[in-house]
């Protein structure tokens, strides 16, 4: 074989050297992020736009450093994707996608410096394509793809200080973290405990400079305007968790219905993968120097678990990927005999087979209608975390449908109105979804964008109509003959698949009894 190489021109052992590339960890780890990104690509028009991903892309219409019910940074990817790539499905979910993507590259990344060689590498990368939560993340824009990326990028950040002592690490650190605060304001949980888990450790010392100081500032800078924003608008994300919390909208799940929900978002089989990461990171010679990460995970689960109102078990999602690179470096450092290394590799096929078996639970691979048939086999299914009611499809899936559908009716409706009449009416939306879908899809129909009193829509104010005529989606109409001279019903609205709440009939309401929609507009606030 050294001679054909050599008469081919090819150095001795070239070929091997470009086989060996090609099965390398990094390539691996490679290969498996392309995967993702291409599952998320091939399956972005499958369903409909998700009903937070429509509010976001009308925010992305009114920029701003903040908003009620998060920090500006998904809204400028809304705003951006569409400047650069356009409305289509994939454009707007070409982000997430990229960002599971490097997920998957920065897992590989962190088990290969935590000391991971191939197979750890390769292990830890599929547990992340395969867990549930970040295929679900990944499906549509919004905060939850972005965040795992920040808090894993600011762990290897971090891991990096640990293994070279090099302190400026810091300034990077706290770009990241300043990112992941414009991005969702859980980040300071996570930052703060890293920070609280160094400080259980001897490597405390990397915080005893000016770089740390710097790093600090530096994040704060990147968050100073979204916090003036705030301070100016009298912090309305705190009203907001507070109607939350009293509404009773989020599922209340207890300690082991939270750790039930853990495991399938994390995937069942890979289970002992991050707790072997976790109890490596706290307790195994070999990772003694990176226990604050473990620290970290311990403090971040806790600290979600013992806050009031914050049983949104996906919150802590993002601390997962650090824990599963420590545990893939644990099972690679036991499988130092051929026999070992083959359970483990075997283990990692099983990883893969479920991950595979579940993903149709969380990526629109199936049809609505194989989806069922699907589930229904294998006794598999979405989980519940909101007290909201679902038809046939679950609600991470139901809540993609209908809305294009909603937006014909009422597209209907209002052209069905006189010209002098059409000019004057307001469409009057009771929940974000449905004003965010009258906004994306609205314009192709001739609608005007939609009014409402929900969540930042209220600050975007009545759009100068006065109430005379207003198209009311989504109330009650005994609430509304209260308010109006004249109540008419004019369609029904209600996708097969479609949460319940967006099951409604559509009314014309006209002359409002000795009200504007100024005067009114304070009282029409609903932040919940």
């Amino acid at each position: 074989m050294a001679a054909v190489t050599q008469a081919m021109g090819v150095p001795a052992g070239e070929d091997q050297t470009r086989a060996h590339a090609l099965t390398s960890g990094p390539a691996i780890v490679g290969a498996l992020a392309l995967a993702k990104l291409v599952l998320h690509m091939a399956t972005a028009a499958r369903y409909g736009f998700f009903i937070d991903e429509l509010y976001f892309l009308a925010c992305g219409e009114h920029l701003a450093w903040g908003y009620v019910d998060f920090p500006p940074l998904t809204p400028a990817q809304a705003w951006l994707t569409r400047a650069l790539f356009g409305d289509s499905a994939y454009s707007i979910r070409l982000f997430p996608a990229l960002a599971g993507a490097a997920l998957v590259l920065l897992a590989g990344a962190l088990t290969r410096r935590l000391g991971g060689g191939r197979l750890a590498q390769a292990l830890a990368a599929l547990a992340v394509l395969a867990a549930p939560i970040y295929l679900f993340f990944c499906t549509y824009l919004s905060m939850n793809s972005i965040e795992p990326l920040v808090w894993t990028g600011c762990a290897l950040v971090l891991v990096r200080m640990i293994q070279t002592g090099d302190a400026r690490g810091w300034l990077l650190f706290g770009l990241i973290a300043g990112v992941g605060l414009l991005n969702k304001h859980t980040m300071v949980v996570f930052a703060l405990a890293l920070v609280a888990g160094l400080l259980l450790t001897p490597q405390r010392r990397l915080m005893a400079n000016r770089w740390f100081v710097l790093g600090g500032l530096v994040a704060a800078l990147v968050f100073l305007p979204n916090f003036i924003w705030e301070v100016r608008h009298g912090f309305p994300h705190r009203e907001l968790l507070a109607n939350i919390r009293r509404d009773g909208r989020d599922l209340d799940v207890g300690f082991l219905q939270f750790w039930g929900l853990e495991l399938y978002f994390l995937n069942p089989v890979a289970a002992p993968l991050w707790i072997l990461g976790v109890a490596g990171l706290v307790r195994a010679a070999a990772l003694r120097p990176h226990r604050a990460l473990g620290y970290a995970f311990v403090l971040t689960i806790g600290l979600f678990l013992l806050t009031p109102g914050s049983h949104k078990t996906y919150y802590v999602a993002s601390a997962y990927p650090m824990a599963l690179a420590a545990g893939a470096l644990v099972v690679e450092r036991w499988a130092a005999t051929p026999r070992r290394r083959r359970v483990s590799i075997a283990y990692a096929a099983s990883i893969a087979v479920s991950g595979a078996l579940m993903a149709p639970t969380a990526v629109p691979i199936l049809e609505p209608t194989t989806y069922l048939r699907y589930v229904q086999a294998l006794g598999l299914k979405q989980p519940k975390i909101e007290n909201r009611a679902t038809n046939a499809m679950p609600q991470f899936f139901a809540d993609r449908f209908g809305w294009l559908e909603m937006v014909q009716t009422i597209a209907a409706v209002y052209h069905a109105l006189p010209a002098g009449e059409r000019e004057k009416t307001g469409i009057f939306a009771n929940d974000y979804g449905q004003g965010g879908a009258i906004d994306f899809y609205g314009p192709r129909y001739g609608l005007p964008k939609a009014i409402g009193g929900h969540l930042s829509y209220w600050y975007w104010g009545p759009r100068g109509y006065t109430g005379e005529s207003l198209i009311v989606l989504g109330d009650r109409r005994e609430r509304l003959e209260e308010l109006f001279e004249e109540v008419t019903p004019a369609a029904t609205v209600g996708h097969p698949y479609a949460m319940q709440q967006e099951h409604f009939t559509v009314f014309v309401c006209r002359r409002p009894k000795g009200w504007t929609l100024a005067s009114a507009w304070p009282r029409l606030k609903k932040w919940s």
